[in-house]
C-alpha cells in the first residue's frame, strides 16, 4: 500500500513501534486482539487498527504539499479537512482559512475567493454545486482536492446502479459534509435519493415503501432528506443502499439486508434481483478494520476505555458506541482533557455535549485501561494521553522496558 509523507510531528515514539510490531507479527491482518502496554500499576489494550486511515493520510499529505508549493497566496479549505481539532489547529495557525464549517454555513464569503487563491477540498469530497461554483470563478481544485479514493468509490457504485434506475438509500447523517457530497451526486445519477440514520428510520421508511403510509407522511417526516419530486408510489420500485463510510459497517450492511427482505415482502422472492442491487462493496476497509479491532478489545478485562478523537467524529462516535457496551468510556479530544488522577472532561455523543467525571480511575492496584483512537486522529495523541496518565498513576515502568515486553492480548 503506499505510504504518505505525513509531517513527524503526527507520528510517535510509543504508538510508531506498536504499529510495527502487529505489522511484523501480524501481517495479513487476521488477529484483532489488542497489543498490551504493560507499565506494571497500569496495562494499556492498544487496539489493533486504529488512528489515521489511508484517506486521511491522503488528505494531509496533500494540504501540506499546498502549503509548501504557494507562499504568500491565500490558501483555503472548503471546510474542514478532517474531523480532528489537532490537525485542523494546525492548518489554521499555518495560514489556511475554513471558507465554510462542518454544517456548510459560510464562515467567508465566496466572493472574498479569487482565481489567485488556492481552494483545497476535505477528504469528505464537496457537492457538485460548490465545486461547479468553484469553476465559474476561474478556481481549478484538482490539484488539491482531499477526497478520500474510498468516498469516491462510494460515488461510482451511485453512478452505477443509478444507470440502472435504482432509487439509492443512504445510510448517513444528512448533514454530514460526506453525505451531502455523495447525495449530489447520487441525485445526478438517480432519479430518487433519500437519507436514512439508522435501522429505526428504515424500518419507518419500509412503511412508504410497503404502501401503508402516504405522500404527504412521507414528504412531513423525512423532510430535507430526499430528492425534488420524489414519489413514493413510483420510486420504491427498485433500491440500492450505499453509505457514508464512516457509519458502523455492521449497521449499513444490516440496513441494507433488511430493505431487502422489505423488497422480497413486496414483490417476491423470485424477482427479487431485478428489485434490489448488491452494495455490501461500498464498505470502507478502514472503517471495518478499526470497528473489528474494537469488537477486539471488549474481550479484555479492561477497568475503563479513552477514545480520543474529534467531537465531530462520526467514525470516532461509533468507536465509542462500541466500547461503551462493556467498559465505562471517556471520548477525549486530547490529554488536555485529563485533569488529574481524578477528574476527566469528556464529551457525552448521545447527548452532544461536554461533561466533567470525577474519580474516574477505579482504585486498585493494577488499573487496565483500553485505548483506541478515531480515523482522523494522530498517533502522537495517544503517546500524550498515556504519558499524562502514568504522571498522575505513578511508579510506572520505563517506556524502553515496555516496548521490549510488547506483548498481544489473549
Amino acid at each position: 500500500m503506499k505510504t504518505f509523507n505525513v509531517p513527524e510531528f503526527y507520528r510517535s515514539p510509543i504508538i510508531s513501534k506498536v504499529k510495527l510490531y502487529r505489522k511484523v507479527q501480524d501481517p495479513r491482518k487476521k488477529d484483532t486482539s489488542p497489543t498490551v502496554l504493560d507499565f506494571g500499576p497500569v496495562q494499556y489494550y492498544i487496539a489493533r487498527h486504529f488512528g489515521f486511515c489511508f484517506g486521511v493520510e491522503n488528505a494531509i499529505e496533500i494540504a501540506f504539499k499546498a502549503l509548501d508549493e504557494n507562499p504568500g497566496k491565500k490558501i483555503y479549505l472548503l471546510s474542514e479537512m478532517i474531523h480532528n481539532p489537532a490537525v485542523n489547529k494546525d492548518l489554521t495557525e499555518r495560514g489556511v482559512l475554513f471558507l465554510q464549517d462542518t454544517l456548510g454555513e459560510q464562515l467567508i464569503p465566496f466572493d472574498n475567493v479569487t482565481a489567485n487563491d488556492i481552494v483545497m477540498i476535505p477528504a469528505f469530497g464537496a457537492p457538485l454545486p460548490l465545486l461547479k461554483l468553484l469553476n465559474e470563478k476561474g478556481i481549478k481544485t484538482e490539484a488539491y482536492d482531499t477526497t478520500c479514493p474510498f468516498v469516491e468509490r462510494v460515488w461510482k457504485k451511485s453512478e452505477q446502479i443509478g444507470k440502472t434506475e435504482h432509487t439509492i438509500i443512504i445510510h448517513g447523517k444528512y448533514n454530514h459534509e460526506e453525505t451531502r457530497s455523495t447525495f449530489s451526486r447520487s441525485a445526478v445519477d438517480s432519479k430518487a435519493v433519500i437519507v436514512v440514520r439508522d435501522m429505526e428510520e428504515s424500518k419507518r421508511l419500509a412503511e412508504y415503501i410497503l404502501g401503508n403510509r402516504t405522500q404527504e407522511q412521507f414528504e412531513e417526516e423525512f423532510k430535507g432528506k430526499f430528492t425534488e419530486g420524489f414519489k413514493i408510489k413510483e420510486h420504491f420500485k427498485k433500491i440500492g443502499v450505499i453509505n457514508q463510510t464512516t457509519m458502523l459497517a455492521t449497521e449499513t450492511a444490516e440496513i441494507a439486508d433488511y430493505f431487502k427482505t422489505v423488497l422480497v415482502k413486496k414483490f417476491g422472492e423470485k424477482d427479487i434481483k431485478q428489485h434490489f442491487s448488491e452494495t455490501h462493496d461500498t464498505l470502507c476497509y478502514a472503517t471495518n478494520e478499526n470497528q473489528d479491532a474494537t469488537y477486539g478489545l471488549l474481550d479484555t478485562d479492561a477497568d475503563l476505555a479513552i477514545v480520543v478523537g474529534g467531537y465531530n467524529s462520526s467514525n470516532t462516535s461509533h468507536l465509542v458506541e462500541l466500547c461503551e457496551r462493556k467498559f465505562p468510556t471517556y471520548f477525549i479530544s486530547s490529554e488536555k482533557e485529563i485533569e488529574n488522577a481524578t477528574t476527566i472532561h469528556h464529551y457525552d455523543y448521545p447527548n452532544k455535549k461536554k461533561v466533567t467525571t470525577t474519580n474516574f480511575l477505579p482504585k486498585k492496584q493494577a488499573l487496565k485501561i483500553v485505548i483506541t483512537s478515531g480515523a482522523s486522529c494522530p498517533d502522537s495523541l495517544l503517546d500524550a494521553v498515556m504519558n499524562k496518565l502514568n504522571t498522575f498513576i505513578g511508579n510506572t515502568k520505563k517506556i524502553e522496558d515496555v516496548m521490549e515486553d510488547l506483548k498481544t492480548y489473549a
